[in-house]
């Protein structure tokens, strides 16, 4: 009968049911509220690029400079000093007109000796980089040095005397092309800047940059780089004070290039206007004899 309980089951709408909520995810706190050991609670994985940066700097340290330090300055100084030596051997004894150009490669030799064997073993990262600011730097402080030496010739009431470059029958010979315009504004500017600006004072910046702190590191490089670099030229040949002084100048100048850009191109460029501007001067006043 209608007014009868009915005891079929309730009609059940499929559509009209939801799935039940997910269970949060335990964390490490809720791991260890639970009761979990320690040694099972997942720490969060750290990257491991984060915690040691990539280096783009030589100056910041790393592995391209971790084999530019005692050993290859002890390798440096003593190949420096062998080849100054023999070179002066060379030019004393030998009576030729070959012996001065021969004891300049022979001082040059012993430069590349440590230049190729540190480069063999690394590169400093950033050093070998170059940039249109280098040759802005090349151009006008090359020009601007090499007139800073002719003003301090000037000094003593004399006018500074314009180079001359060996002439036969009005014409240079092909000796004086190879030894006094190529080797000076070639050569000389590329091993000289690598070997002082670049084994010698990255090596010593390296050595002392931990114990020191970076300026100490850079003055102490560029200092002691300079005062090599004049030596090296004063014992091959004598020079006035002016003379000194001009040379001073140059490699403290392409010393701070190299520490305060990170890159080597910029000293060589200087260097090799430096000395291009003395065989233009010696072409000029051929010129005018």
């Amino acid at each position: 009968m209608p007014d009868q309980p009915s005891d079929a089951a309730p009609v059940v709408d499929l559509w009209s049911l939801e799935p039940p909520a997910a269970a949060p995810a335990a964390g490490p706190a809720d791991a260890l509220a639970e009761g979990a050991p320690v040694e099972e609670v997942a720490a969060p994985r750290r990257s491991r690029r984060s915690a040691h940066e990539a280096r783009t700097d030589w100056r910041l340290g790393g592995r391209t400079v971790y084999r530019w330090r005692e050993g290859l300055l002890a390798v440096a100084l003593i190949s420096l000093g062998a080849g100054v030596l023999l070179g002066a051997l060379v030019a004393a004894v030998w009576d030729s007109p070959w012996a001065a150009a021969s004891a300049t490669v022979i001082v040059w030799i012993g430069m590349l000796l440590p230049i190729a064997w540190a480069f063999t073993r690394s590169r400093p990262i950033g050093l070998l980089r170059i940039r249109a600011l280098d040759v802005l730097y090349g151009l006008v402080l090359g020009a601007l040095l090499r007139t800073t030496q002719g003003w301090l010739e000037g000094l003593d009431g004399t006018p500074a005397l314009l180079p001359t470059l060996v002439q036969v029958d009005g014409v240079v010979p092909l000796s004086t092309v190879v030894f006094d315009v190529v080797a000076p504004v070639v050569v000389a500017p590329v091993v000289e800047e690598f070997f002082f600006r670049g084994v010698l004072l990255v090596a010593l910046y390296t050595v002392l940059r931990r114990p020191f702190g970076k300026f100490a590191a850079g003055l102490a490089a560029a200092l002691v780089s300079t005062a090599l670099f004049v030596l090296m030229h004063g014992i091959s040949s004598v020079g006035d004070v002016s003379g000194v002084v001009s040379l001073s100048l140059l490699g403290m100048v392409c010393a701070m290039l190299v520490l305060l850009t990170g890159r080597i191109w910029a000293a060589v460029l200087v260097h090799a206007v430096y000395n291009a501007s003395y065989v233009a001067l010696g072409l000029l006043a051929g010129a005018m004899t």
